[in-house]
């Protein structure tokens, strides 16, 4: 092959998914990530920005398929074959530790500087980091939230419950005294998917109990982790929360709290701008407040969850791809990416910046309930566990199983799966 053709071929290859054909000596980045969706997509003008600043550089953005479980597959399939094709990856925080143990993503530990990661949720950065190496960028952030009804509780004179008990209490209360039919007590996410480990793992934390102990032993307390889960059980059973629990996603639940129709609601922050929108039901009568504990228990603390960045460590331009992540996860994008899609930010000191504040009061609050918040457990085999826990837990929610059956079963197979591949 002839040196003109082959560095025809090179500029094909660097840029030929791009559009227009680069200018000679242009690097192509490819970024995918998943659709942001909000009031504006501040995305593409960031990208824009970066090249601008970088203006040899071509960042091609590529949406992911729609759910979580196609977006981890398309990284599977691609990751597993060794493709080349995309340089900066929006990860799932749960799936960093997994990526990594695979050899998939770049460790990012030598190239960070003393304190880089600081201005983050300590939380975010748990969940970047392995085997004491830190693999991924923390983008944006989620907890678990309580969500009331303000009006309801300032009506009848309570304070938004700080355990279960109260809330199951103020419930019945409210119920008694409202006489509406249509009127639920607590929503939360009990259908058969990862929202429901999220939901029981919450339970667990709120009893003082935990799904794997420091040295990896699954359930290290198996009573106290069936009771959780049989208290869980006992919201449907008392119809504290209603029967369509058991087929509730964040959507189903956060609709039905939205018209108007429970007092309260376990949910991620996106629900409350929704809750505020103008033509919303229940505008200007929510409030929120930390998951309850138990009684007796520690305080109640919500899962936390959001989206990393990792370079792929088939990245032909790994330095170029982690400049992007930096510049995507830096405080001015952060920023911007809060205001327009309303995405909660991992950098703290932007829940007190005065324009997102003017635009979204409730941040400082969100901040502490952030803080606050634990990641669902740090390890490479967490899909493994959630897949496992799902029939399980939803079994003893239906009734299929008790509590103690279910959390025994679990960790038979749990004990099993992960013997043989430790």
């Amino acid at each position: 092959m002839t040196r003109p053709v082959a560095l025809l071929l090179l500029a094909l290859v660097l840029g030929g998914c791009a559009g227009d054909a680069p200018e000679r000596g242009a690097v192509t980045l490819v970024f995918k990530y998943a659709r942001i969706l909000g009031p504006a997509d501040p995305l593409p003008g960031l990208l824009r920005e970066f090249e601008a600043a970088h203006p040899r550089v071509r960042v091609k953005g590529e949406s992911l398929p729609w759910t979580s479980d196609e977006q981890h597959q398309f990284y599977v399939i691609n990751l597993e074959g060794r493709s080349p094709g995309f340089d900066l990856m929006m990860l799932d925080v749960i799936w960093v530790p997994e990526f990594a143990r695979a050899g998939w993503l770049l460790d990012l530990t030598p190239h960070l500087a003393p304190g880089e990661l600081a201005p983050h949720f300590p939380s975010t950065v748990e969940a970047a980091t392995h085997d004491g190496r830190v693999w991924a960028l923390p983008w944006t952030m989620n907890v678990g939230l309580l969500y009331y009804r303000s009006d309801l509780l300032a009506r009848h004179g309570l304070a938004p419950p700080a355990s279960f008990e109260e809330l199951v209490s103020q419930v019945r209360r409210i119920r008694a005294a409202e006489r509406d039919p249509a009127l639920e007590g607590y929503l939360w996410q009990g259908k058969q998917y990862e929202g429901l480990v999220v939901n029981v793992l919450e339970a667990f934390w709120a009893g003082g109990t935990r799904l794997l102990a420091e040295d990896g032993a699954v359930f290290p307390e198996p009573a106290r982790a069936a009771e959780a889960l049989g208290f869980l059980r006992g919201l449907i059973e008392a119809g504290v929360s209603p029967a369509w629990t058991t087929a509730a996603d964040e959507e189903l639940s956060r609709r039905a709290f939205g018209d108007g129709h429970a007092i309260f609601l376990r949910n991620w922050p996106y629900a409350l701008d929704l809750f505020q929108a103008p033509d919303s039901a229940v505008r200007g009568r929510v409030g929120i407040a930390p998951l309850p504990r138990r009684a007796g228990g520690p305080r109640g603390a919500g899962s936390t969850g959001g989206a990393h960045l990792g370079v792929s460590r088939r990245s032909r331009h790994p330095e170029l791809a982690l400049a992007l992540a930096r510049f995507l996860t830096s405080e001015r994008a952060q920023k911007a990416i809060a205001l327009g899609a309303a995405l909660s930010p991992t950098r703290e000191a932007l829940y007190h910046d005065a324009d997102l504040v003017r635009s979204r009061p409730s941040l400082p609050a969100i901040h502490a309930l952030a803080r606050a918040g634990r990641p669902r457990p740090v390890t490479p085999y967490y899909l493994l566990l959630s897949s496992t826990l799902q029939p399980e837990f939803s079994a003893a929610l239906v009734g299929v199983k008790s509590p103690d059956r279910a959390i025994a079963d679990a960790r038979a197979r749990l004990d099993h799966f992960l013997g043989a591949i430790r």
